[in-house]
Order: C-alpha cells, then sequence, then structure tokens
C-alpha cells in the first residue's frame, strides 16, 4: 500500500499518515460561512482537500473514507443581509429570510465547487441542524468546569486547557499582551471565548437552558465533528486563516467535552492565494468571485490547473499568464486523451501526491507524459488530480478539423524550402496566430493546436 506522508501542523513535521482505522478513515474540513459568493480564496481548500480526498480513496478505497465539510448557516453577516431584505419589504418572517439566502448560498457553492471537478463530501452538515448537540456539548462544557454562564451568554475558560496555543504555537500569556481581544466585562478572563450568546427578538434564536440564544462559531464544528466522525479522527484542514482562533479553540473545547478521545489526529492548512503577488482585496481591486472568473469564460477546469500549480503550504499567486498558461496546457492535454482510454497512473504521479500532495510535482510528470505523447497514462493520471475527467472537455470550443491546415502549412514549407520565398508560409502562420491556433513545426510533421482565445471563425478562407 502507498505510504502518505503529510505535513501535521499540529508536530509542524511531515509525517507518515497511519489512519486510526484503514477501514474507516475520518477527515473534517471547515467549510463556508453561506451569506454571500465563494471568492477564489475559498476555492483553494476546497480543491486542495478534494486532491486529498481523492487521493486517500485511490489508496484506502471509496468505501471506506469518511469526508466532512459543513456549511455555517447561522451568523451574524447572514442575519444582517436577512434583516435588511425584511426592512426592505421581504414577505416572510426573519427565520424564513435566512433559510431563504442560505439555500439560495449553498446552491451557489455547489454549482461553483462543481465547476472546479470538486467531488461532493461524504456528508455537508448544516450548523443549524446540529443545535440540540451544540447544546449537549456546552452542557458537558459547563459540568466540568471548562465554561461558565455570564450575562445570558456561556463562555468557555481557556486556562481550563492546558495545552491551548498548541496548535498555532502561541504562549497565553502574550496572547493577552499583544492580541486585540474585544473583552466584555463578564469575562473571567481575555481570552475565554463565546459558546452561547442571547438573541433579541430581530434574530434568530433556539431554546437552551441559558435563554434563548444561538451558537458561537467555534462550537460548530466541534460538535458537528464529534457527531459524524466521533471523539477521535484522523484530519482535520481548512486554511491558515482558521488556524488561529477557530482551529486552536475547537481543540480545547473538543479534548475538554471528549477527554476519551484525541480529536483530530493530523491537521493540515492550505496559504493564503495572492492575485498578481498582492493579497485580493477589494479596495485594490483585485477581488473576485469563482462565479465571476466562470462568467467571464475561464474554465472551472483551468481555475483548478492554476490552484494546483503552487504547494498548498506555499502562498498561492494567481496570475493572467498562469491563467492563459493553463489553458493553453489543458487544451493539449484533452487533444491528447480525446478518444483515448485510460491506462494505468504513473506511479510517479502518485508518489508526488503521496509526498504531501505535492500538486506541482505531480503537473511536472504530467508535461512529460504528454511530451512522450502517453495518452492513456496521461488521462488516468490526470484523473487523480481531479483534471481531464469523463466529460470536463465541455469548455472547449467546438471540434474543429485543422488537420487540412496543417496538410497544407507543411506543403508551402516543402515549397518555400525550395524557392526560398517563405511569404505564404509566414502569412497562412500568422492568420492561424491571428485565430488563437499554436503552430507547432517539427522536421516531420505540423501540429496546430488550439490556444487561449482560439476563435474558429476566424479560421474561414483558409483552407
Amino acid at each position: 500500500m502507498t505510504t502518505i506522508r503529510l505535513r501535521n501542523s499540529l508536530t509542524r513535521k511531515v509525517e507518515e499518515f497511519v489512519p486510526l482505522d484503514p477501514g474507516n478513515l475520518r477527515m473534517y474540513v471547515c467549510g463556508p460561512t453561506v451569506y454571500d459568493r465563494a471568492h477564489l480564496g475559498n476555492a483553494r481548500p476546497v480543491v486542495v482537500f478534494d486532491v486529498l480526498f481523492r487521493l486517500l480513496r485511490h489508496v484506502y478505497g471509496a468505501d471506506h473514507v469518511t469526508y466532512v465539510r459543513n456549511f455555517t448557516d447561522v451568523d451574524d453577516k447572514i442575519n444582517a443581509e436577512a434583516l435588511r431584505r425584511q426592512q426592505a419589504g421581504a414577505a416572510g418572517s426573519l427565520e424564513e429570510l435566512i433559510r431563504a439566502r442560505t439555500e439560495e448560498t449553498i446552491a451557489w457553492y455547489h454549482a461553483d465547487m462543481d465547476a472546479l471537478g470538486a467531488l461532493r463530501p461524504t456528508h455537508e452538515p448544516r450548523a443549524t441542524e446540529w443545535i440540540g448537540a451544540m447544546i449537549g456539548m456546552i452542557e458537558g462544557l459547563i459540568a466540568g468546569g471548562h465554561a461558565y454562564v455570564a450575562e445570558g451568554h456561556v463562555l468557555f475558560r481557556v486556562r481550563s486547557h492546558a495545552r491551548y496555543g498548541a496548535l498555532s504555537g502561541r504562549d497565553v500569556d502574550d496572547m493577552i499582551a499583544g492580541a486585540r481581544v474585544e473583552v466584555a466585562p463578564f469575562k473571567e478572563d481575555p481570552l475565554d471565548f463565546v459558546l452561547w450568546k442571547p438573541s433579541d427578538a430581530d434574530l434568530p434564536g433556539w431554546d437552551s437552558p441559558w435563554g434563548r440564544g444561538r451558537p458561537g462559531w467555534h462550537i460548530e464544528c466541534s460538535a458537528m465533528s464529534h457527531a459524524l466522525l466521533g471523539a477521535s479522527f484522523d484530519i482535520h484542514g481548512g486554511g491558515i486563516d482558521l488556524q488561529f482562533p477557530h482551529h486552536e479553540n475547537e481543540i480545547a473545547q473538543s479534548a475538554c467535552a471528549h477527554p476519551e478521545g484525541q480529536f483530530a489526529r493530523y491537521w493540515l492548512h492550505n496559504e493564503m492565494l495572492l492575485v498578481e503577488g498582492r493579497k485580493m482585496s477589494k479596495s485594490l481591486g483585485n477581488f473576485f468571485t469563482v462565479r465571476d472568473l466562470l462568467g467571464q469564460g475561464v474554465p472551472g477546469e483551468v481555475i483548478r490547473f492554476v490552484l494546483l500549480g503552487t504547494h498548498y503550504g506555499k502562498p498561492m499567486d494567481w496570475t493572467e499568464r498562469k491563467r492563459d498558461e493553463a489553458e493553453a496546457t489543458l487544451r493539449r492535454w484533452h487533444g491528447l486523451v480525446r478518444g483515448v482510454e485510460p491506462g494505468r497512473i504513473d506511479p510517479r504521479v502518485e508518489a508526488a501526491l503521496a509526498d504531501d500532495l505535492n500538486t506541482a510535482g505531480a503537473i511536472a510528470v504530467l508535461h512529460e507524459l504528454a511530451a512522450a505523447g502517453a495518452g492513456a497514462a496521461l488521462s488516468a493520471s490526470a484523473r487523480l488530480l481531479g483534471l481531464l475527467e469523463e466529460g470536463a472537455d465541455g469548455w472547449l470550443a467546438p471540434a474543429v478539423d485543422l488537420a487540412p491546415l496543417a496538410a497544407r502549412l507543411a506543403a508551402l514549407r516543402e515549397a518555400a524550402m525550395r524557392s526560398k520565398d517563405f511569404a505564404a508560409l509566414d502569412a497562412l502562420k500568422a492568420a492561424l496566430a491571428a485565430a488563437g491556433v499554436e503552430v507547432r513545426m517539427a522536421r516531420d510533421r505540423v501540429d496546430l493546436v488550439p490556444g487561449p482565445g482560439f476563435d474558429p471563425a476566424r479560421l474561414g478562407g483558409l483552407e
């Protein structure tokens, strides 16, 4: 069996991955807060952990891997949008408007991530459907002395967890001294965080032993992961922006609520995304959603390819050049595998992915396979990364037979070599380039490949 090695954020080391139970491998990844469209930075963890999901299924068997990614559908931003709609005259109660907004946003998310070729997780729990589990977990934390009630709130005692800060490498006292922490007067300690908070008439709420209210953000993932995966599971993932405080708080409350378990044994975090070398920001004008790109005609497979071109543990820079190069590469590869039955996965691709998800290394092997014309191996190997899958070439321009133009170009070259007059040859090459066709001339052959911006309408009259 293939040995998988992963960089564990908890130990800061690349470790051999040994599942708790090879027949029941379990992974949890923090999903979106569903108040708006997913931006490109949101897409990176989806694609990264989709590749890990595919690798685990390949190595251990699809029936032996459970992947959970949640939807946070109770949040102040969601509440604010629903309240805005209600005040604008939308029909329905606040709860109904919140549900409508989250249903709409989840549908957008599914459509966008499907376009990127991401497999749906085994379970996609919604926070609002697990409120009872959260209340039960909070009650246990209070009973164990790890949480307390204050002015309608329930707060977690951070100092009751001796290893708080181990994941992010932070010292509790240093955090209190230097961090920006909103200190409510009812907190025993500045770092204590909210497990439950009260709701007024303008906010959604659920009955609880502490009055009508709603859960804090961190308790959601702890309660849902425990309910679906147990007190101990294999992998917990998410973006590096979630490492602190969200994941740190998850560990603290889960370890205290279920001391019999280990919670997550391996922690993986993908690094941030940049755009043309700068942090994505609305103020810089470089902020865009996945749907923005899809609407501009950028194929989802191209977005996926660019995201996988950089190791997940490094910042990833989205550039127009990378986008164009990815599209040109995928066009060539689709041409090589069209009509070819997938063969066997090249062991070098599997080895690269098993080496801490080295997607860039795996793509380098795919380039070698393409250069060698190994279409069967290229097709099978690319699918392990979610590329070149059956039916994935729908974004390509309608098939155009370029063989007659290639034959004509070859004939013009032969004539030019004899006459030393290259005018007609150069004119046809220029016309093909203007139509978005890449011309590749070897000694014994001429290949024409549709490239970025390929426009078959501009080929008219060239034959």
